[in-house]
């Protein structure tokens, strides 16, 4: 798309996106990958996918990418080990000249194998010595229980043995009789079995055993005071130390599968107490040995991991630019004679020079002997939008670019951005956007509390920006820069409202006014008389409690509202206008900008020079009155409502040219466009019609793809309608929504039986209306702080005071800042943004090594 400015806008490039170009890179095969690597420092160019047919298994250097998610995945298991071994990877990594990918590939699957075998190695150590650590409690536990224990088995087995010689009874277990031997002496040797056991498992673990045996087994357990590692699982837990004496090789066989079911570990025991003895002191020393060994182990591969952990970021950043560099060669088309590469990428014009440098870089230190070949392509392809940010100007981009997308404000995500070179608002946001939320949220105390609040973003912010946030906290910080505009609106606005922390202070000179007697302070309109000069700077202080300026201040603040809206709208429909200009597009500026502008100002512009004649005149004239009956009855006298002379005749003829402006939108459009296709078809026009309008853009695209497209005038006519009754009826709803700035914020105080807020706007009684967020300082202020102030009681006063403050931050800080923040957010991105907005572009996603460290692994 050409740079055609037309009409009378002057070049803004402040106000527009930057011009874009469509270059053409044919780079040598010996230095494509250094040239790829150079733009990416420069991350100025977006690359087309020219092998868009190709799977990515087809692609040139589908291999290398390859090789570098598997050294990706080594990475991540080294991150894995040191993050396990409490160690993190140093943020510094020791300077050392640049390796090469092959070099890396080899010397990560040196460590890698190198790890794996330390874990290994160490597993089979520490399960040894875990092992040995319970057979020690063990030898010691059964130890001194043992002799006891084989007693009792062995007297509850002669006994049963003695009853089964008598006469057999039901009660006598059936193993008895399978393993019934002449050789009584053979029958009392018992056999058992000794081990650990889970405590949470060994009631279930008894009953098992004893319904498996059918009650011919003896079981002694007792438990460890202490939590043991288990050798297999690696978890400490609690166990107890059993001994089961049984008869019978079908009943050992029973018991072991279900110390393997229930996860008891056995360990072989010895009856005699020399022996076992022995065997303790000989554990111990094997514990010993093992512990010096894993020890050894651990300060080795904790040595490996630091190495490894300096180095980890350089190797990082390294295998992320490999395959960030080889994913975009795979976007290059491959010349016939494989001796080049053919790239297509979009880039600023500013950038062309920074590209012939890096260029001409490359091949210099590639030591190619031909050199990379740019020329710019002419093209009709719609280019992307790119803006020129920095740090401060960046939050209030995202803003704009919110509109109509699902994202989180200041955390990136696919937006909605302008179309190529159209106005953007985002310049305009940066004043209008802190400038309407101030309005609402107008307290100087609490403005300075937000800045103190938001100066601590913004000193931290090099090291907040480092550091991985939660959701929230992301989005506040990267709205930082929006948040101290916000503070410093509210500041001034709250020095308007004469406001801090809902308290009126004398900050300018002495009230203009005073009591005429003691019971002015009860009155609701009258006994305030002025005894000074005006008050030099914003609200009078006396305004503030008194009940005689609450009428004005409901008048005031709400035709300022109006007047608010009113102008932005017109600034709306101004952009609109230099939107058209800017893309040559005359029909927009006949039939689009100017009825809406005479539509537009004709009624509501109209009623704003009404409010600002009423102020400067001091007329008692109701413009409630004056409007209406503008409409419903034209041809009236005006009376009492006059403002000026001749304001009769003003007024039909605005409402001449308001009833006419309509049909003047909607009629004239849809013909002449009819009348340029036909032109266009029988060859009359050459010249391309360059529009904004979505039905002209793909009349446009018709004409070039087929050449004899129908013409639709009926659906270009209901197109027209729609964008004429949503004008129309957008112009009255918005002007309302505007009042948002003083209805939608405004509450009734009741401090003696509470707060109404439900009731419908006509119903509130006007001497009774309050700023929510002003109204909520003064419960807190009065109801809170003064009352506990008034108690002779320490306690009672440090608790109003914590309750007063927590009040303040949680709700008029966050709650109100919040509330004020989204009705400012919706202010221009429904009743500005809708007037010449159109946010059909695409944003420029350069190829940028910057942006490495925000890509997930």
């Amino acid at each position: 798309m050409g740079d055609s400015r037309g009409g009378c806008c002057p070049p803004m490039d402040l106000f527009r996106s930057e011009p874009m170009q469509l270059v053409q890179l044919i780079i040598p095969m010996e230095s494509a990958r250094l040239t790829v690597a150079y733009l990416g420092d420069l991350g100025l160019l977006q690359f087309k996918d020219l092998n868009s047919e190709k799977s990515p298994f087809q692609r040139t250097y589908a291999g290398q990418i390859k090789k570098c998610g598997e050294m990706a995945r080594t990475l991540r298991f080294f991150k894995e080990q040191m993050l396990k071994a409490g160690l993190s990877p140093s943020a510094t990594s020791v300077a050392q000249t640049d390796i090469d990918v092959d070099d890396l590939e080899v010397k990560l699957g040196e460590l890698e194998a190198e790890l794996i075998e330390m874990n290994a190695n160490g597993e089979k150590l520490q399960r040894s010595y875990n092992e040995l650590v319970e057979y020690k409690i063990i030898l010691k536990k059964a130890g001194d229980f043992f002799p006891s224990a084989q007693q009792s088995a062995t007297a509850q087995r002669r006994e049963m043995e003695s009853s089964q010689m008598g006469e057999e009874s039901i009660e006598t277990p059936l193993l008895q009789e399978q393993e019934t031997s002449t050789d009584l002496s053979k029958q009392v040797k018992l056999g058992f079995i000794t081990g650990l056991v889970p405590r949470g498992k060994s009631m279930v673990f008894e009953r098992i055993l004893f319904r498996a045996t059918r009650g011919n087994l003896f079981l002694k357990q007792v438990p460890i005071e202490a939590p043991v590692t288990d050798p297999v699982s690696g978890e400490k837990m609690e166990k107890n130390v059993f001994t089961v004496f049984y008869s019978g090789e079908r009943a050992k066989n029973k018991i072991l599968k279900i110390c393997d079911a229930f996860g008891a570990n056995r360990y072989p025991f010895s009856e005699d107490r020399g022996k076992q003895a022995e065997m303790i002191s000989e554990v111990s020393g094997k514990i010993s040995d093992l512990k010096s060994t894993i020890d050894a182990g651990k300060l080795h591969q904790d040595h490996l991991l630091r190495t490894i952990g300096d180095q980890f970021e350089q190797w990082n950043l390294k295998v992320k630019k490999e395959k960030l560099i080889h994913h975009t060669l795979n976007m290059l088309s491959l010349d016939v004679t494989k001796k080049c590469l053919v790239a297509e990428a979009w880039s600023p014009v500013f950038a062309k020079k920074q590209i012939q440098e890096a260029l001409q870089r490359a091949s210099v230190d590639s030591n190619s002997q031909v050199g990379a070949i740019l020329q710019v392509l002419h093209t009709r392809e719609l280019p992307p939008t790119y803006f020129r940010t920095n740090k401060f100007t960046a939050a209030f981009q995202e803003i704009v670019d919110a509109y109509g997308s699902n994202k989180m404000l200041f955390v990136t995500f696919n937006c909605r951005v302008a179309k190529y070179q159209e106005a953007n608002p985002g310049v305009y946001t940066i004043v209008t956007f802190p400038f309407l939320f101030a309005v609402m949220f107008g307290d100087w105390g609490h403005g300075i509390c937000l800045l103190l609040a938001t100066l601590i973003l913004i000193v931290r912010e090099k090291k907040l920006s480092s550091q991985k946030l939660g959701d929230i906290t992301e989005m506040t910080f990267g709205g930082r820069y929006v948040i101290l505009m916000m503070s410093l609106f509210s500041i001034y606005a709250g020095f308007i409202y004469n406001e801090c922390f809902s308290v009126a202070l004398d900050l300018f000179g002495s009230s203009a006014y005073a009591c005429r007697d003691l019971s002015c302070r009860d009155a609701y309109s009258i006994g305030l008389i002025k005894v000074r000069d005006t008050y030099p700077f914003g609200v009078d202080p006396a305004w503030h409690g008194s009940r005689t300026e609450l009428p004005f201040l409901n008048s005031l603040k709400m035709k300022m509202s109006i007047l608010l809206g009113v102008a932005q709208m017109n600034l709306g429909i101004i952009l609109s206008y230099c939107n058209a200009t800017f893309f040559g597009n005359c029909l927009n500026i006949w039939f689009q900008f100017i009825p809406q502008m005479i539509f537009l100002n004709s009624l509501f512009g109209y009623l704003s020079l009404l409010i600002i004649l009423k102020w400067f005149t001091g007329s008692q004239a109701d413009l409630y009155h004056v409007m209406i009956y503008m409409f419903l009855s034209p041809t009236d006298e005006l009376g009492d409502n006059q403002l000026f002379q001749g304001q009769k005749t003003v007024q039909h003829v605005l409402l001449l040219l308001a009833l006419v402006s309509v049909p003047w939108m909607l009629l004239p459009k849809p013909f002449l466009l009819k009348r340029q296709h036909e032109n266009r078809q029988r060859g009359q026009s050459y010249t391309p019609v360059q529009v904004t309008d979505d039905t002209l853009h793909s009349e446009a695209n018709h004409s070039h793809g087929h050449g004899h497209e129908e013409f639709e005038l009926g659906e270009v006519f209901v197109h027209q309608l729609i964008h004429t009754i949503e004008f129309v009826l957008g112009a009255v709803s918005n002007t309302a929504s505007y009042l948002r700035l003083w209805a939608l914020r405004w509450i009734i105080p009741d401090l003696h039986g509470g707060i109404a807020l439900c009731l419908p706007l006509h119903k509130l009684p006007k001497n009774r209306l309050y700023l929510a967020h002003s109204q909520l300082s003064i419960v807190f202020y009065e109801k809170v702080l003064l009352l506990a102030w008034g108690y002779d009681n320490m306690v009672i006063l440090v608790v109003g005071i914590i309750i007063f403050i927590f009040a303040t931050v949680g709700v008029l800080l966050i709650m109100e800042t919040l509330s004020a923040f989204l009705h400012a957010l919706r202010l221009h991105w429904v009743e500005f943004q809708n007037k010449f907005y159109e946010g059909d572009g695409y944003k420029l996603y350069s190829f940028s090594f910057a942006l490495i460290h925000d890509e997930d692994d």
